[in-house]
């Protein structure tokens, strides 16, 4: 894995989705994608950092990407149904969709933990996966050939005390990933889950205060393990439980 190197302007033609692409590892995803060549659609709640996020990319002389306000807090399916609607009357076809927004939510002790963010944090990482992965797979199943990534977490592999709602919401994630993974094998799709790790970023903060975010790694150092999750030249994988680190070059 660490000698993967994409090559330039594989994703020239090809359309992916990003979500939570206004901050973190899915804004740098998104950003890296259009160096490649893709047209990347942002998602995202916040229309302001969105809008700043298309400009930069517009900035930097990439293909112009798209947008669409997206709050994955809403359980409405309509709401997923209309994303679905609107990348098929613009592209006609989908190549990749990286499912990257989550939801911390609060570390606590599974008898004290509060109902309603418990509730919030498995709408956005579970159900709104499942709903815009449902609607948007007719799309992926139009390119040639298609990618899908889950964005898991270390915690959603091996349980870790006081990690709660997020913990539990990423081996669901694990398991979406393994059936559809299974269902779409004899096709041209390919699911894989991916766990950023330890990653320099505001949810990182907030889940450890303390630590100095200088000894981890940026969401740019990690972009390899992104690229290759798309790249269908070189990666075959299907049902995979990826390690961003791994791409990380010593």
């Amino acid at each position: 894995m660490k000698n993967y190197q994409a090559e330039a302007g594989f994703l020239t033609g090809k359309t992916i989705l990003v979500t939570g692409a206004t901050n973190g590892i899915g804004k740098q995803a998104a950003i890296t994608y259009a160096s490649y060549g893709a047209t990347v659609i942002l998602s995202g709640r916040n229309t302001k950092k969105l809008e700043m996020v298309y400009d930069e990319i517009e900035s930097l002389g990439f293909p112009q990407p798209a947008f669409i306000p997206l709050n994955l807090q809403n359980n409405d399916p309509e709401q997923y149904s209309q994303v679905a609607d609107l990348i098929e009357a613009e592209f006609g076809v989908l190549d990749g969709l990286l499912l990257n927004a989550s939801d911390l939510g609060l570390l606590s002790p599974i008898e004290h933990f509060d109902e309603e963010t418990w509730y919030r944090v498995m709408q956005v990482n579970v159900n709104a996966t499942f709903l815009l992965t449902k609607y948007c797979l007719p799309l992926i199943r139009n390119a040639k050939q298609g990618a899908i990534a889950f964005t898991s977490s270390g915690v959603g592999r091996q349980g870790r005390a006081y990690w709660g709602a997020y913990a539990v919401s990423k081996f669901a994630t694990e398991g979406l990933m393994q059936t559809l993974a299974d269902e779409v094998e004899k096709s041209d799709i390919i699911v894989n889950s991916i766990n950023p790790g330890a990653t320099r970023t505001n949810m990182r903060a907030n889940a450890y205060p303390g630590e100095d975010p200088n000894s981890l790694p940026t969401p740019e150092d990690i972009m390899p393990a992104y690229l290759w999750l798309m790249d269908r030249s070189q990666n075959s994988r299907n049902g995979q439980a990826i390690d961003a680190r791994d791409f990380i070059k010593n």
